[in-house]
């Protein structure tokens, strides 16, 4: 399991590294503290429906892998927010452990999300892979996945 997550984490770097060819021109170190602050900023953001602040945040070439495995670009993330089919009420983490890798952090950790999907109420633990990078002096979200917790 090590092993697959490691090669995981490796290609998702070499994903996001060579994603842009002007994103290494004006690549950041990026601090733990600021990755911890700008995922709590992005809590906020979608707990408030403030799409504005998601709008910045959101790397134009996010990918989000749900628990459910669905997968959403920046577009169709916000677009589920926005049009109500999914509501995001609460975002709890602990057990965060940021690592941080020149200008990406990638924060691991556990999740409780309360949260309303297409009417329903439901709360879902999870564990989680957030990864940030910093650019331009912006932090940007580029990926999350995660996975259920039975």
């Amino acid at each position: 399991m090590n092993r697959f997550i490691s090669r995981l984490l490796l290609t998702l770097l070499m994903c996001v590294w060579g994603s842009h060819s002007a994103f290494a021109d004006s690549c950041e170190i990026i601090s733990a503290d600021e990755a911890l602050n700008a995922e709590k900023l992005r809590h906020v953001a979608q707990t408030s429906n403030d799409f504005a602040a998601m709008e910045k945040l959101f790397s134009p070439d996010l990918v989000y892998v749900h628990s459910s495995s669905v997968v959403d670009t920046k577009q169709s993330y916000i677009e589920s927010m926005r049009s109500g089919a999914v509501v995001y009420k609460v975002m709890t983490q602990t057990d965060v452990v940021v690592r941080t890798f020149g200008c990406i952090a990638i924060l691991t950790g556990n999740g409780k999300y309360e949260v309303r999907v297409n009417g329903k109420d439901m709360t879902v633990p999870l564990r989680f892979h957030s990864v940030w990078k910093k650019t331009g002096g912006a932090m940007q979200y580029v990926s999350w996945q995660s996975t259920r917790i039975p």
